[in-house]
């Protein structure tokens, strides 16, 4: 198999008790979470080697997190601990459909403060798939360490996965910078985003043609989720829809981060040849298996304890 890298932010979910219009003192719970350590979860819940380089807070929350990604097999030697800054939290609203609005406690935060330095010698050595996310974008030193992780990775003979997961209150003025997220993009293999973000990075641009530009740039596979709705598979000559299973969903926290990380277990188990973007037949098998880990997911609350094995996942059929 070949191993998965994630790299950026893991903080702990503050989420909450209330449902939709429910009443009643509202009352918070502690979920190890953060995109890309949802995702090392993800995979290691999979079987497939996994590891997470970031920074956390030498405090009581950033041990939890450590704690929580080695119960669920994750390696967490590239973790760093420092105590210039603490570990970021985020709380976390749900409505009755479980959809979410977050109110972030970043930055300061520990996360933003990895460097070059701080990377585990020979990280990159064995050809592995690094997995990022657009929320180590948001200061520009760590933009800057990403980008240039995302180089040094693809010299290595890596695969960069990329997931655009924007979260616009974590930018300075609210609003994520679209440009600095697409050059990001560009150096990925593959590239998940909602249709939401498609939209919004698109701006005026129509959306096929700002989706060719992604591919003429050296994206391979481009995935677009639509919540409930097909997942559309994107690729020079290739252009699929395929249907979710339906579940009631109770928390969509880590929905898409179940579901990049089925993907990325099917790419660790089908290898990063340089055939798999072409091969429909596969690519239909594994984005089929992220839409049941994606569904799964959102029928438990928090994040790392929600994400499926392969035995969740036989269990759940698409329609």
């Amino acid at each position: 198999m070949t191993p998965i890298i994630a790299f950026g932010e893991a903080l702990v979910d503050m989420l909450s008790s209330r449902l939709g219009d429910d009443s009643g003192p509202e009352t918070f719970t502690p979920y190890a979470g953060g995109a890309p350590a949802n995702v090392a979860v993800a995979c290691a819940r999979l079987g497939v080697p996994s590891q997470f380089l970031g920074m956390l807070g030498d405090d009581t929350f950033g041990h939890f997190i450590i704690r929580e990604l080695q119960h669920h097999g994750v390696d967490t030697q590239g973790v760093v601990l420092t105590q210039e800054a603490r570990t970021a939290l985020a709380f976390v609203s749900r409505d009755s459909a479980g959809e979410r609005t977050f109110d972030f406690y970043r930055p300061p935060a520990a996360d933003l403060l990895y460097r070059l330095e701080h990377l585990p010698q020979g990280v990159f050595e064995t050809p592995a798939i690094l997995h990022l996310c657009s929320n180590s974008l948001t200061d520009p030193e760590i933009a800057d360490v990403t980008l240039a992780m995302a180089a040094m990775a693809k010299r290595a003979g890596c695969l960069i996965s990329v997931d655009a997961n924007l979260r616009h209150n974590l930018w300075p003025g609210g609003e994520a910078e679209a440009s600095l997220v697409t050059q990001l993009l560009d150096g990925a293999e593959l590239l998940k985003l909602s249709q939401e973000e498609l939209d919004y990075l698109r701006a005026d641009h129509p959306a096929e043609s700002w989706l060719s530009e992604r591919l003429a740039a050296g994206v391979k596979v481009i995935l677009i989720t639509d919540g409930p709705n097909d997942v559309v598979l994107k690729g020079v000559g290739i252009d699929q829809r395929i249907a979710p299973p339906k579940v009631e969903a109770v928390d969509t926290t880590a929905g898409g981060d179940a579901f990049i990380g089925g993907l990325l277990a099917e790419l660790s188990a089908h290898g990063i040849n340089e055939h798999w973007q072409s091969d429909e037949g596969f690519l239909h098998r594994a984005v089929d298996t992220a839409c049941r880990c994606g569904a799964h997911a959102v029928t438990r609350p928090g994040a790392y304890a929600a994400l499926p094995t392969h035995k969740d996942i036989e269990a759940i059929r698409n329609p």
